[in-house]
């Protein structure tokens, strides 16, 4: 549906970011690899500081990740991807309709602190996400949840939020219409359960430090001293949790490490169990036994600034000229070498299937991304006549990893040598200013991503609607509007019609090239054989750590 109020990505971005979004080699000389564990404990390096350990204001894979594993829902992924309970006893009693859920909690989860995880922590959970007073990036999910709109609007009292505690251990949700996807979005961080208590008492402070939250997960949020800038913080192991008997680990140890050459000599040296890999490095890599290829569903993508109306990225000419002027095959194996792939669309292949015949999502919306250096001339010369333009000055803003300085270098020099009279500087920044400058449109062209928040397309085509805070470029489209409106009311409970509604809003967007793929996602890493039971999702938060054993 439109988004009538105004929220803030894999990079998703990334983010994906765009949103979204991880040991030695005998070449080396060293005999044996990774050997960076104590007993019980798992050395783990992350790309990106964590914005944010605020159930209720996280957007990326990082604090994601984190989330899911000191907090715990109604079900948790399990290594298939399929939700299972966890915060609940069972599976949800579901009304014929779909529109409502009973569900059972397990009565003995307990938060860090002792106290005892009821309905009424799930209730304002919820009520707080939804609520605009604390403008929540994510709250717009809730408005699949009865009132969940008019809540996020500010058209309603967040207590008239369709999720009841009937009693301390059970609680009753209403849909506003049948959701396919709703158990996903039960196992995703943004729908767990917080301490009231914690939250008031600790006020503007709650979780800007490991030591303002209590926590009900497999593990406990330890030496985290503030979000955006620690590089430094540990997962323990949490005795209050009601599976801790099957949680092998004591400890994990979380280091930021941007460099993808001292993530490798880490793990050379025995003082990492999981580092990631890009480029040459990646290459270099890739026939250890210990270097695994991660597939992701992410896609990474340029969002152009249209908020203004003299903005030069409305001219729908300027846009292609830029897609057509991007190897991506170049991209994935010259640059990024880490089994990313050049995509298809803006949903990543993969992911999702028609209900009817199981044909997969991109084969139905086609291919509508292009190399084509004559193609892109061609445009550019469209978009030069349109603007009244010789010329063009553009900064492209992007994350400070190797890996994002890397794709940002190459897609300065791809546009720059195909685009005569195109001049591109370049911003690279930490994660946490990206973000912030995205939201704030301080920005011309910016390298985002989306990771997969449910295996379902909307998660990334419910995006880009006018409207919608993580379409950050703000393109615009009524006819694409009305598809994902149709998708997401008219059309909810009859599979394939919602489904076309889908193909057709990618094509449209391709088709405009309202934003530009780069990469469907894939990140190399070296993880030490010793490491066992680490799950990594490909949608949703993208690490549980719960099931890890070391095996020395």
């Amino acid at each position: 549906m439109k988004k009538k109020h105004v929220y803030s990505l894999f990079a998703m971005s990334a983010l994906v970011l765009a949103g979204c979004t991880t040991g030695g080699t005998q070449d080396s000389g060293d005999a044996a690899g990774g050997g960076g564990s104590a007993e019980n404990e798992f050395n783990f390096v992350e790309q990106q500081e964590m914005p944010t350990a605020d159930l209720s204001q996280a957007t990326d894979t990082v604090s994601f990740s984190a989330l899911n594993n000191v907090y715990e829902g109604i079900y948790r992924l399990d290594e298939n991807d399929e939700p299972q309970p966890a915060g609940a006893a069972e599976e949800a009693d579901v009304s014929e309709d779909g529109i409502t859920y009973n569900i059972k909690l397990r009565e003995d989860a307990k938060w860090s602190n002792g106290d005892p995880v009821t309905a009424d922590d799930y209730v304002f959970s919820w009520q707080r996400t939804a609520d605009p007073e604390t403008a929540a990036e994510y709250a717009y999910l809730f408005e699949a949840v009865e009132n969940g709109e008019e809540v996020i609007n500010d058209e309603k009292d967040p207590e008239e939020l369709g999720i009841e505690a009937v009693d301390d251990y059970e609680l009753e949700i209403t849909l506003d219409k049948p959701l396919e996807y709703f158990d996903n979005l039960l196992a995703f961080p943004i729908f767990f359960p917080q301490n009231q208590e914690a939250v008031e008492e600790n006020g503007d402070d709650y979780a800007s430090t490991s030591e303002n939250s209590v926590y009900n997960g497999p593990f406990a949020l330890a030496d985290f001293d503030g979000p955006g800038s620690d590089t430094d913080w540990t997962y323990e192991k949490n005795d209050e949790y009601w599976d801790q008997d099957n949680v092998s680990l004591d400890k994990v140890n979380v280091s930021v490490v941007k460099e993808a050459s001292t993530a490798l000599n880490l793990f050379q040296d025995g003082q990492a169990d999981d580092v990631t890999l890009d480029g040459e490095l990646a290459q270099q890599m890739a026939n250890d036994p210990e270097y695994v290829s991660q597939p992701e569903a992410t896609t990474f993508y340029l969002e152009m600034n249209q908020e203004d109306e003299d903005s030069p990225y409305r001219n729908e000419n300027l846009r292609k000229a830029i897609s057509y002027s991007i190897d991506r095959d170049a991209l994935v194996e010259s640059i990024l070498s880490d089994g990313s792939l050049a995509p298809v669309g803006l949903v990543p292949e993969g992911m999702s299937t028609s209900p009817d015949d199981d044909t997969e999502f991109t084969e139905d919306a086609g291919d509508q991304l292009e190399f084509d250096e004559e193609k892109a001339q061609e445009h550019w010369e469209k978009a030069k006549e349109e603007l009244d333009i010789d010329s063009l000055d553009i900064e492209m803003l992007s994350d400070d990893t190797d890996k994002s300085k890397k794709t940002q270098e190459f897609i300065q020099e791809s546009i720059e040598s195909n685009l005569d009279g195109v001049d591109i500087t370049l911003s690279s920044v930490p994660f946490s200013v990206r973000l912030d400058r995205s939201n704030e449109g301080d920005f011309d062209l910016t390298i985002g991503g989306w990771s997969a928040d449910y295996a379902d397309p909307s998660s990334f085509l419910d995006l880009f609607q006018t409207g919608n805070s993580y379409n950050r470029g703000n393109w615009s489209n009524d006819d694409y509007d009305e598809q994902i409106d149709q998708a997401t009311n008219e059309n909810a409970n009859d599979s394939q019609a919602r489904w076309d509604n889908l193909v057709e809003a990618e094509k449209i967007i391709m088709d405009e090239q309202g934003v530009v793929p780069l990469y469907q996602k894939a990140t190399g890493h070296m993880r030490a054989d010793k490491v066992n039971g680490l799950v990594a999702h490909q949608a949703g938060a993208q690490y549980d750590f719960k099931d890890i054993t070391i095996e020395e």
